[in-house]
């Protein structure tokens, strides 16, 4: 009995919660058309959109906030490396080892000092500050609610009263709903009216706070590794003093513009690039050489580039090339066009053929070069090595400075679903392959 009880009492709360939501959605229906009037607050509403406003630019700063987090730490990383790299090329007897060891120790223990201080200084403060938010808008979103369900039960009251057959007993009713619609209403209006530009105001010391704590701890932290690199170049100067005549001298490059001493030729570019690829000429007749008589012979030098047929079917036997240039050097000019499309059509067709299985709107290939750990459901979790395939962002207003779209190329490989795999991710993480 007692279980039933309990059921009957769940099915009442469902169909009073039920009974709520049709009201307050004719009641709405109503005022849209224009057949009720609704209660309206313009400074609360005002504060309304100062809070939107608050929790977007307060949930923006704790996402760059994390980027910039995550970017100290790769830059830990880096730095722990070069140092290791410092450490191993040593050598024992050489003066100023220990030194350059305790000054790798203190570097690593700089880095990790900055990374805590500014995750127990700037980032859970703003955890706490955006941790209120939830609350007030929850709150925000009842008050509506009961601001229409006091609307409603105002008209029903009004309604009873102008009927021409009055129902006292009604009217007494819809009078208490009233009531108690306004009460409650008014409560949660009256507190919100208080929190909501107090919130508001509070914005501006928390942003001085928070950047503060970030510029200080960043000054700091400067001038501590400033202190550590000097005393690593004077540990390197002492090394360069005791083996001074082996010194290595930087010699200039020469610009792109200025050949180097004695006219030397630039290197020929790479096979397959546009540069490397010989020109095709067929005439009839074949060209004198300048200072050469039209009948006489002109060898072929060995670096000279290869014929067509070399570059499209790979390399031929001695005894083929002597015939292969006789021959093209007889052939009409229209075959030679027919054979230079069909090259240039084989050689176009190869290169999109590898780009079918992309996905779509694909734009480009970038590696990550460091770990990257998502802090939101809408980021990639990238580990060094991972290749991501970049797309671009449906709404391009949507595009953070420094974020790219894309989906790793394992995923894309696995499921073909770009709605489940595709992400953000902070572009200085990467570096483009494609």
């Amino acid at each position: 009995m007692a279980e039933m009880g309990s059921k009957g009492v769940t099915a009442g709360k469902i169909a009073s919660n039920v009974q709520k939501k049709l009201t307050r959605a004719q009641e709405k229906v109503l005022q849209k058309l224009g057949k009720a009037d609704e209660t309206k607050d313009e400074q609360f509403e005002q504060c309304v959109q100062n809070f939107n406003k608050q929790l977007t630019e307060g949930t923006r700063l704790q996402k760059d906030l994390r980027t910039y987090l995550a970017s100290v730490k790769a830059m830990h990383e880096a730095s722990k490396k070069l140092s290791e790299c410092l450490q191993e090329v040593y050598e024992p007897e050489w003066p100023g080892r220990d030194e350059a060891n305790k000054i790798a120790e203190n570097n690593d223990l700089l880095w990790m000092d900055y990374h805590q201080k500014l995750v127990d200084q700037a980032l859970l403060t703003m955890d706490t500050y955006l941790g209120q938010f939830p609350d007030i808008k929850s709150r925000i979103a009842k008050r509506g609610r009961k601001l229409v369900d006091y609307d409603s039960a105002r008209h029903h009251y009004e309604s009873l009263q102008t009927a021409k057959k009055k129902d006292e007993a009604k009217i007494a009713k819809a009078e208490e709903e009233l009531i108690k619609a306004q009460k409650v209403f008014e409560e949660m209006n009256v507190d919100l009216q208080e929190e909501l530009p107090s919130l508001w105001n509070s914005r501006v010391g928390f942003y001085v706070n928070t950047f503060q704590s970030i510029a200080g701890l960043e000054e700091n932290f400067h001038k501590e590794m400033s202190k550590l690199n000097q005393n690593l170049n004077d540990v390197l100067v002492s090394l360069e003093k005791q083996h001074g005549s082996n010194t290595f001298t930087v010699k200039a490059q020469p610009s792109d513009n200025v050949p180097e001493k004695g006219n030397k030729s630039p290197s020929p570019p790479p096979d397959g690039s546009p540069a490397a690829t010989p020109e095709i000429r067929v005439n009839h007749e074949p060209e004198p050489a300048s200072g050469a008589s039209p009948g006489a012979t002109i060898p072929k030098s060995p670096s000279q580039p290869a014929e067509a047929s070399e570059v499209v079917g790979g390399a031929q036997e001695p005894g083929e090339t002597a015939a292969s240039e006789a021959a093209s050097s007889s052939l009409p000019a229209v075959v030679v066009e027919t054979f230079s499309a069909t090259v240039n059509g084989a050689v176009e067709g190869s290169s999109g053929a590898g780009r079918l299985d992309l996905p779509p709107g694909f734009m480009f290939k970038v590696q990550a070069q460091h770990d990257y750990t998502a802090t939101d459901t809408d980021e990639l979790q990238l580990k060094a090595g991972d290749v991501v395939l970049v797309i671009p962002f449906q709404n391009p207003e949507e595009q953070d400075e420094g974020w790219l779209m894309g989906v790793k190329e394992s995923d894309w490989n696995d499921h073909k679903e770009l709605e489940k795999c595709r992400g953000v991710f902070p572009e200085n993480f990467t570096e483009r392959v494609q």
